[in-house]
């Protein structure tokens, strides 16, 4: 019995774990005005295999969000996009401790583009 509870407990543990791991966009489609600022956060080699259209290049892996946040605008809007949402989401963080407001969570490339509308530069 003790067995079969620990065992429940390890498995929504675990699934808790990976959801939080993968975030994804916060809505299905994001109205990106002329001023919104899109922030790439992964490497300059993913970036360079295709980045939205007019996307800054921030690799948060480099440190580079990090050392960006005290020059960006804290009253901008900002969308983020990764791979997998997971690098957005931790940029997205650090961003929000250091007081901006308006930011969002694009999720993986690929998702960032269906939701923006961005066309996809390779």
């Amino acid at each position: 019995m003790r067995r079969m509870i620990l065992a429940g407990l390890s498995a929504v543990a675990v699934a808790l774990t990976l959801s939080a791991c993968t975030t994804g966009p916060a809505a299905s489609s994001v109205e990106v005005a002329a001023d919104t600022i899109v922030l790439d956060v992964r490497t300059a080699d993913e970036y360079a295999g295709g980045h939205l259209e007019g996307a800054e290049l921030l690799d948060f892996n480099a440190g580079e969000v990090a050392a960006a946040i005290p020059t960006l605008d804290p009253e901008a809007e900002y969308v983020v996009y990764c791979r997998s949402g997971n690098r957005a989401g931790q940029a997205i963080k650090l961003m929000e401790q250091a007081g901006f407001t308006k930011v969002t969570n694009l999720g993986s490339l690929e998702q960032a583009a269906a939701a923006t509308g961005i066309e996809v530069v390779r």
